[in-house]
């Protein structure tokens, strides 16, 4: 793992954000392609997906400020209010539901004048850049220590050494430890496939976009039972409703309810 690249002169470059950008890249260019499948401009896609981009960095930093300072003082993972706002919470990388959060936010915005058919068609095509996205970006979390898993005698156990981990991210050091970030991004690829794999066979615009939420919720949700690091939150005092949880569930519903709608409206216009 190597949380800093390198350093330009008196600023160190991340390996997390310089991964970042890679899978932002590859993500807008798959999202592209897909959209162009259905008839959409490549350049409005790439211009939806930047304006994504810059909300979805500022969600999951919201996010992982909130929880911050809705847990407890006396729980790991609080913050207050000054520690909310400093560097090493403003260098962090968020929690990457509240990105999704609030690029779904904005995309409804930018779409509102849209026919459903034309928002549904350009939801596929950015899910499939999403996931891409995601799958690689995790790869930037393995490099940082951050989304940690918990102590595992595993043969596919992680040992983290780099004192600037524990420094930045609370990283446990030096004690093998579920690999959760790569757990994340296979989940995340698994999700990528079981998409390009039914795009062709779509029953109705807005499928994939419904099945990308389910899909991630049930995965995030699972993947939870390994993650050690307490700075992502419990909930209400429920033990095992970390923010990543819940944020699961509300995904599963939010699918769940595109889902259905899209086959209300097939059957209705079918009839």
């Amino acid at each position: 793992m190597h949380p800093i690249l390198f350093d330009l002169g008196p600023l160190p470059i991340g390996t997390y954000g310089l991964i970042l950008i890679v899978a932002f890249w590859a993500g807008s260019l798959l999202a592209r392609q897909l959209g162009a499948r259905d008839g959409h401009a490549p350049d409005f896609i790439w211009d939806l997906t930047f304006a994504l981009l810059i909300s979805g960095v500022l969600g999951a930093k919201l996010l992982l400020i909130v929880v911050g300072l809705l847990t407890p003082l006396d729980q790991v993972g609080a913050l207050t209010l000054e520690e909310a706002f400093s560097l090493n919470t403003l260098r962090a990388g968020g929690v990457v539901h509240g990105a999704v959060i609030a690029g779904v936010s904005v995309f409804i915005w930018k779409v509102r004048k849209m026919n459903f058919d034309q928002v549904a068609s350009i939801g596929d095509a950015l899910v499939g850049g999403l996931s891409l996205g995601q799958g690689i970006g995790r790869w930037g979390c393995l490099m940082a220590g951050c989304c940690f898993g918990t102590p595992s005698d595993s043969p596919f156990a992680i040992i983290f050494t780099n004192p600037l981990a524990a420094l930045y991210a609370g990283t446990t050091l030096n004690l093998p430890l579920h690999p959760t970030q790569l757990y994340a991004s296979l989940s995340n690829f698994l999700i990528l496939g079981i998409l390009l794999w039914a795009w062709p066979r779509r029953q109705f615009k807005g499928q994939l976009f419904a099945a990308y939420f389910i899909l991630e919720g049930i995965g995030r949700s699972v993947i939870e039972t390994w993650r050690g690091d307490l700075a992502r939150g419990t909930w209400w005092g429920i033990d095992g409703l970390s923010t990543g949880r819940l944020t699961a569930g509300l995904f599963i519903l939010f699918g769940l309810s595109v889902w259905f709608y899209g086959r209300r409206r097939l059957h209705r216009n079918r009839s």
